[in-house]
């Protein structure tokens, strides 16, 4: 019977997180602060992040360590599957190989909860007791609040309008895990039809920084939280990727082509960048091809 699924026993959930910064061939340029435009330090980032995220964030070590506690909710889901699709394979009557990583098995039903049980936990050892945060079609938001279910934290989640209409069931499941849900409210950038490109994640910074703290600046008690786009989520996501250099090597292959999607870039950072580091250290990346695969496995 011919492999379709590739899985690795529990023990093999990866042990760190792989931060590909260390093995760039030149530093990339820090980001400036939108005040002063010097480069952002850790003081500067105090406001919004844990310290723990923080250092993530700046972090020069090349693997950091994922905390027991983190990696025992991890075991719910993970190591997730890889799986080959042969039945495509037979349909496009193609010689190539074509495999790819299922992150739908986790609770909350994609690659997001993989950062927001980090998140939650680094909050909630820091003292954090509330995290609001942003969603748009709801991954991100169905995430954040199971993780904060996980760790005893108050979720407020604010939804695209749309989404919030359009996607009862979505709604339910945040619910269903203790979150309060609220539409993204408008924001005007002048007297006319322009509005902020990103609504619901200034509705949320918003929420933190008047309603929920009061004086305008952000608590140690009070956060808000994003699943995408910082170093320190696609740094959480690296699990992906991580796993599936391990299962391709049961499957005797190694992908030419890696492909993502790619909206906020976790998903695709996390799956692609232990690849990258393995090529930035100068380790040989190429398929097996079907005349020269190497003879199976005992």
């Amino acid at each position: 019977m011919d492999t379709i699924q590739y899985n690795l026993p529990q023990d093999r959930i990866p042990r760190v997180w792989y931060n590909v910064l260390p093995d760039l061939p030149k530093p990339m340029a820090p980001p400036l602060h939108p005040g002063t435009h010097k480069p952002i330090g850790p003081d500067d980032l105090a406001p919004l992040f844990p310290m723990g995220l923080i250092l993530q964030e700046v972090s020069g070590e090349r693997e950091i360590e994922i905390p027991a506690e983190v990696r025992q909710i991890y075991a719910q889901w993970r190591p997730s599957p890889l799986y080959r699709a042969r039945r495509l394979e037979k349909a496009l009557d193609t010689p190539a190989h074509i495999y790819y990583k299922y992150e739908g098995v986790s609770p909350a039903g994609s690659h997001k909860l993989n950062t927001a049980v980090a998140q939650a936990y680094y909050n909630k050892k820091e003292g954090t007791k509330h995290l609001s945060t942003e969603t748009g079609a709801g991954q991100w938001g169905s995430a954040l609040a199971m993780a904060c279910s996980f760790f005893g934290l108050d979720c407020k989640v604010y939804m695209v309008r749309v989404s919030y209409d359009q996607k009862p069931y979505r709604r339910a499941l945040m619910e269903a895990f203790g979150a309060s849900l609220r539409p993204a409210r408008v924001w005007r950038l002048s007297r006319g039809a322009r509005f902020w490109p990103s609504i619901r994640i200034r509705t949320a910074r918003w929420d933190c920084n008047f309603r929920s703290c009061g004086s305008g600046r952000q608590g140690s008690e009070y956060q808000v939280r994003t699943g995408h786009v910082l170093n320190h989520v696609l740094l959480h996501q690296t699990v992906i990727g991580q796993e599936a250099i391990e299962q391709m090597a049961l499957a005797g292959d190694d992908p030419d082509v890696i492909i993502g999607c790619t909206g906020g870039g976790s998903n695709f950072a996390g799956l692609v960048m232990p690849y990258i580091g393995r090529k930035l250290k100068g380790q040989a990346v190429r398929a097996w091809l079907p005349w020269n695969r190497p003879p199976a496995r005992a």
